[in-house]
């Protein structure tokens, strides 16, 4: 009777406890598609995040629609009851006028993957100053994501003693486009690398759109240029992996072998890329950063609780982490299995620690907190 009683009352603590938190609303404005991977992703963990922290997440989905995600946002800013928090992403700056239309409403807006840039970060300046009510931001850091993956491509092609006739290793870069600014900070990261490795050539440096149609044609060309040229390619990077995909399906069409003749790297942790790099035919794919959904959550948890990010920094950047051969069995079962119920989200709560606006969302920090329930 004392073990049951014992039970029940710590049964009863967990559930107090899990529910001590005042309830609060957030709105998310996705701007992918449905069934878009990443963008899913990122919903998904955020809606696991919400469930543990105790805060109701909605989803909108834009669907890759500019006017779709200005309308779905200014429709939010004018509900008769708005929420706690509108969460949205700045893509190509297009989501400006509603971040301006929330902020005269009175609406705590978090700004999530892109943040201002380039005159608009000169007019706006840091979160809560000129936009009182924009309170953050959540951006990954891209440029060390895209040296770390040149480093690797690099690295391998040494490895490998896959040098051209003139003695230097012979590189195509896929980038995604030349506006949003975490396409750009990717391709810095690879850029920032290249200039200091004159035994490196950079061949083409081109933009696929993210598009893997795109990438696997561009690919195609420069292989095949290469070839009338007597270039010996010997790595190519991506700055997603869809054009990582696409890229050898353009290695494969040419006779060759992605991961015995040509290197390739991408970005995303998306499971199709896992699978290659299970395979041997991509070296890592870098990112994590579908985990901001989580990631957000909880920093609007801690905000909520009257620990205040701005204590450090209202503008946060959090670390990406390559999934490569060596630590393929720690994430590959999780990320394709999408078990993000899993993550103790209250573990990265600075709360907790009267740590208020100091995260550690780093790769150890989560696989200690990813506790894989039996199934």
């Amino acid at each position: 009777m004392r073990r049951i009683l014992f039970v029940a009352l710590l049964l009863g603590a967990q559930v107090s406890a899990a529910s001590a938190y005042e309830r609060v609303k957030a709105v998310f404005v996705n701007p992918g598609k449905t069934g878009e991977v990443f963008w899913e992703l990122v919903s998904t963990t955020m809606r696991a995040a919400g469930r543990q922290l105790d805060i109701d997440v909605e989803i909108l989905n834009s669907e890759r629609n500019r006017r779709n995600m200005i309308d779905l946002g200014m429709g939010v800013v004018t509900r008769s009851t708005p929420p706690d928090y509108l969460i949205i992403v700045n893509e190509e700056a297009a989501v400006t006028p509603v971040i301006e239309a929330a902020n005269a409403a009175g609406i705590k807006t978090f700004l999530l993957s892109n943040a201002f840039a380039g005159a608009e970060a000169d007019r706006y300046g840091r979160p809560r100053t000129v936009l009182r009510h924009w309170i953050g931001s959540l951006t990954p850091d891209m440029h060390a994501a895209g040296t770390r993956m040149t480093r690797a491509l690099v690295e391998a092609g040494m490895t490998q003693k896959r040098f051209g006739a003139d003695g230097k290793l012979h590189l195509l870069a896929l980038g995604g486009d030349e506006l949003t600014p975490n396409s750009i900070a990717r391709t810095a990261g690879f850029t920032s690398f290249i200039e200091d490795r004159p035994d490196v050539v950079v061949d083409r440096l081109l933009f696929a759109n993210w598009n893997a149609v795109e990438a696997e044609t561009l690919t195609d060309r420069y292989l095949r240029w290469a070839h009338r040229t007597g270039i010996r390619p010997s790595g190519i990077w991506a700055a997603n992996d869809p054009m990582a995909l696409g890229a050898i399906k353009a290695i494969e069409a040419n006779d060759l072998a992605a991961g015995r003749d040509i290197d390739v790297v991408g970005l995303n942790w998306s499971p199709d890329a896992i699978a290659q790099v299970a395979a041997g035919r991509m070296i890592l794919t870098d990112g994590g950063h579908f985990l901001s959904g989580g990631w957000a959550i909880v920093m609007l948890r801690d905000h909520a609780n009257g620990c205040d990010f701005a204590e450090t920094r209202a503008d946060q950047t959090f670390p990406l982490a390559s999934i490569d051969r060596s630590n393929l069995a720690d994430l590959a079962d999780r990320i394709d299995g999408r078990r993000f119920d899993d993550i103790r989200f209250g573990q990265f709560l600075a709360g907790s620690s009267n740590q208020c606006g100091r995260y550690d969302f780093s790769l150890p920090a989560l696989l200690r907190a990813w506790h894989p329930s039996p199934r």
